[in-house]
């Protein structure tokens, strides 16, 4: 099955860009056959000149960032965009959320949704949508859920993945936790689940693990598509032990969104270092899921800085009773893990450490709440490599933190003006509070005993 990706913003058009250029190259020498097939399925169509075409929609408000886009795709020779697919004007949405999901969102909806339509009548069988986004811009967050409401909408039987990303905590945009927290609060209602990458944790593995001194926005783009690739390249499902799951999304929604409630995923990634430091490295299965157990346990998304002194709550015990003598540790107690391995011997890979009942919260049992896929084929220049998408507390932290500050601006009106000019009412912003509010309770609830 296939999957039609939404580019939208700067963001969202340059990670997508990097993603399809992963995936192209991935599988290009020596790969398994059924597994370059899936993949090319999954993510191009044929065309008749011979160069695979990317089943993606490019939208956004301003002409530059696509153009760029789409001649650096082409020059790579080895796939393309359609010639019809992308959607751009030429002024844009100024850092608003509101322009973005009022006023351009309604303008050109038939335009994006004409192209979208397109491309899905291309696939032979859709799993569904993958719609790229930041969550800081007006372009990337407002418009992006208008874009995906209307996915809702037009294909209510579809599924929906926002791959979003987080700006820097330090702040790229001074209005960018309203545009968050409305983009989430949004999206809560319209897609089946929000997959986030972190900018400020993608620049530490960039300079601590990729050796990257200088870091750019290509540098941070290229880990995220990496990693969002190893998610959704080829592999095998736990229902299908020898045969690639067709249906990505679904298999993927299947494993990590048991309830309503739940949609925030986070994701782990291992090994991840620089090309000269992978020439002289060695992995073996064992230390890998090791690492990526402990990673889970103290929320450490990159394999620096792993806080080996968290450990599973005892068994009858609330996680903070448990480290009531340190409470600068926080166990992340999960809802529900999937574990991807890729590589050499990786039928060997025991993945029992992750399979523990104290790793999850006490109302999912394990079975349910733990799966894992796998396939011989290794990934991205990784002779073995593990990812982690984890629903779980780990973004409890940045959630709150972004919520909070939200709230410290809306309490004295800080620009406010700004959103109520384009037709978002001091109420919707009050709804999206409340809906995000309960969204960090029921995270925070997920570490209580029943």
């Amino acid at each position: 099955m296939s999957l039609v990706v939404v580019q939208i913003g700067q963001c969202g058009n340059q990670i997508g860009q990097q993603l399809f250029e992963v995936v192209s190259m991935d599988g290009q020498s020596g790969r398994n056959e059924n597994y370059w097939n899936t993949s090319q399925e999954r993510f191009f169509s044929s065309s008749n000149d011979g160069v695979p075409v990317a089943r993606a929609v490019l939208v956004d408000m301003e002409p530059k960032v696509i153009s760029h886009t789409v001649s650096k795709a082409a020059s790579s020779g080895r796939w393309r965009y359609g010639a019809q697919s992308a959607f751009c004007q030429k002024q844009g949405s100024g850092n608003n959320w509101a322009n973005g999901f009022c006023v351009h969102g309604p303008q050109h909806e038939e335009a994006v949704m004409d192209l979208v339509q397109q491309e899905a009548e291309k696939c032979e069988r859709l799993s569904g949508f993958v719609t790229m986004m930041s969550l800081a811009g007006g372009t990337g967050s407002g418009l992006g859920t208008f874009v995906t409401q209307c996915l809702r909408d037009r294909y209510p039987h579809s599924l929906i993945m926002n791959q979003l990303t987080w700006p820097y905590g330090t702040g790229e945009i001074i209005v960018q936790n309203y545009n968050t927290m409305l983009t989430l609060s949004h999206l809560y209602q319209s897609s089946d689940a929000l997959l986030i990458q972190e900018n400020d944790i993608i620049h530490k593995i960039c300079s601590q693990l990729m050796n990257i001194k200088q870091i750019s926005f290509a540098d941070i783009n290229k880990v995220i598509a990496h990693q969002l690739a190893s998610v959704l390249q080829p592999a095998y499902t736990r229902n299908h032990g020898t045969e690639y799951g067709s249906n990505p999304l679904g298999d993927l929604l299947e494993s990590l969104v048991t309830h309503p409630e739940y949609k925030l995923l986070g994701l782990m990634n291992i090994p991840q270092m620089s090309d000269t430091s992978l020439q002289f490295s060695t992995f073996a299965w064992p230390g890998l899921l090791k690492h990526l157990r402990q990673m889970l346990m103290a929320n450490t998304k990159m394999e620096a800085g792993i806080d080996w002194r968290v450990k599973p709550p005892l068994s009858g015990l609330q996680p903070a009773a448990n480290v009531s003598q340190n409470k600068a540790l926080h166990f992340n107690t999960s809802l529900a893990n999937l574990l991807i391995l890729r590589g050499k011997d990786v039928q060997e890979a025991d993945a029992g450490l992750l399979k523990e009942q104290a790793l999850y919260t006490s109302w999912m049992p394990v079975d349910s709440a733990f799966n894992i896929w796998r396939t011989p084929t290794s990934f991205n220049k990784y002779e073995k490599s593990a990812t982690l998408v984890s629903n779980s507390q780990c973004l409890l932290k940045p959630l709150d933190s972004a919520v909070k500050k939200a709230w410290d601006m809306f309490a004295s009106r800080a620009y406010v003006h700004q959103y109520t000019k384009h037709g978002i009412s001091e109420e919707e912003f009050l709804d999206s509070f409340t809906t995000m509010e309960q969204v960090i309770a029921s995270y925070s609830n997920l570490g209580l005993q029943s």
